[in-house]
């Protein structure tokens, strides 16, 4: 009779959880344009983690959702197409004044500014602009400008 009460009790709590989670919604909330995460290489072709854009391992930020990757804005910069459920154009979560090295498993992955050929973002802008030394990332939506300098160059 007890283990019957334990059954009944353990099937109660897998219904009442699976109501919470119908009411509370269920699962983490996709991607939109603005939202940061961390992207990678792995067996399977690329992970995708949704982080805070201030987390030191966010590597990409979501520069527009779409149905497919040829909606992606063009004129610019390239951007990287993750496709899964949804298809994301994600560009650079670069820091002004933080350093990146290329990564063959993320891309690019925030380093010491003292690492070997690391590249410092010298400046960050929302519009088109031409940087110093003639070296920068344009995206055209949303529109941002990453002025680019060896780190060599900053010491």
């Amino acid at each position: 009779m007890r283990k019957i009460g334990l059954g009944v009790g353990a099937v109660a709590v897998v219904v009442a959880g699976a109501f919470a989670v119908t009411l509370l919604g269920s699962g983490p909330a996709a991607p939109e344009p603005g939202g940061c995460a961390h992207i990678e290489r792995v067996e399977e072709g690329a992970a995708y983690r949704a982080l805070d854009c201030a987390a030191a391992d966010a590597n990409v930020r979501v520069a527009k959702v779409v149905d497919d990757a040829s909606q992606c804005p063009t004129g610019g910069a390239p951007y990287t197409v993750f496709t899964r459920s949804t298809t994301l154009c994600l560009m650079p979560n670069f820091v002004e004044g933080a350093c990146y090295q290329g990564d063959r498993t993320s891309g690019m992955k925030k380093v010491e500014c003292t690492t070997a050929r690391a590249i410092r973002v010298a400046g960050v802008t929302r519009e088109p602009v031409e940087c110093a030394n003639g070296k920068k990332l344009t995206y055209v939506e949303p529109s941002v400008t990453f002025c680019l300098v060896p780190a060599s160059d900053m010491r």
